[in-house]
């Protein structure tokens, strides 16, 4: 092993290394954040399926309970970034053809506010992509739900890696639905600000680190699935081959014109590929800064 792959993985006792719940004295459990996204997503999952079966819009949830339980009140007050709102960006999101319901509930309880800069905040739940420095975007809400769902397949993910932290969003919505997320981003500064943002949230099973996200995590594969959220011409092979068989991969692909594109795991030897839609994503880039 090189001294380079010795930085997978980095310490993060800053960050993960917290219960999902507390034990106060008496020996009552209170709930943390992530055990709140968790309960929350679950019931909220429920609740929008059942308006699935029942083919009607989706709507608010009549009674799913606060979605933010465990953050401070101050980082969740203001008409702009309430919980209605990231209700109907979710409403949003489903009238554009996103059907699971567990991603829908885990877009919904996890605040996307938090992990823009406050001047941002009042357009956290528009569906765009939006700048979070370095030349960098946090991933349009639509297109974080539509590569989650292409990656479940209605399946619960066991171990995931993300290619491309950026602000840390789309790591914690993934978190509410998988055992465990690895995550690497290749710009120091947006490693940095991925901790600051998931700090307050205690997110147990979430794995930051620092390094060139072509060469994936070797030394933790396979995985059952892996998520791009930068462009290259090309899926690195470097990736495809830490895809366990059945496993899958979402990644952009392309320059100008670029494809979401759907890997599969066959065999040991053996992938298959399809295209999606088309998309837009930050360049894919090879190296630390």
């Amino acid at each position: 092993m090189t001294a380079k792959d010795k930085r997978f993985p980095l310490p993060l006792s800053s960050v993960v290394n917290q219960k999902s719940k507390a034990i106060e004295p008496g020996g009552r459990s209170t709930a943390m954040p992530q055990t709140a996204m968790r309960n929350a997503a679950h019931h909220l999952s429920g609740t929008l399926a059942a308006r699935a079966a029942q083919k009607t819009d989706v709507k608010s949830p009549q009674g799913a309970g606060k979605t933010d339980v465990g953050l401070s009140p101050s980082l969740l007050s203001g008409p702009l970034v309430s919980e209605g709102i990231r209700k109907a960006m979710v409403m949003r999101v489903a009238q554009q053809g996103v059907k699971d319901a567990t991603v829908l509930a885990a877009l919904q309880a996890v605040p996307r506010h938090l992990f823009l800069e406050s001047g941002m905040a009042s357009q956290a739940y528009v569906d765009a992509s939006l700048p979070i420095g370095h030349h960098q975007t946090i991933s349009q809400p639509y297109i974080v739900a539509r590569m989650i769902e292409v990656l479940r397949n209605g399946t619960n993910l066991g171990r995931v890696l993300e290619i491309g932290t950026g602000c840390g969003y789309q790591a914690a919505v993934l978190s509410v639905m998988t055992r465990e997320v690895y995550s690497i981003e290749r710009i120091k500064a947006l490693h940095e600000l991925a901790k600051s943002n998931l700090r307050p949230m205690r997110i147990a099973n979430i794995r930051l680190l620092y390094g060139d996200g072509m060469l994936g995590l070797p030394q933790e594969a396979p995985f059952d699935g892996i998520i791009l959220a930068a462009a290259g011409l090309e899926v690195p092979q470097s990736l495809l081959k830490q895809l366990r068989v059945g496993g899958r991969l979402v990644a952009p692909v392309g320059g100008r014109h670029q494809v979401l594109q759907l890997i599969e795991r066959v065999s040991n030897y053996e992938w298959k590929s399809s295209v999606l839609e088309q998309c837009h994503f930050v360049p894919l880039h090879s190296g630390v800064i």
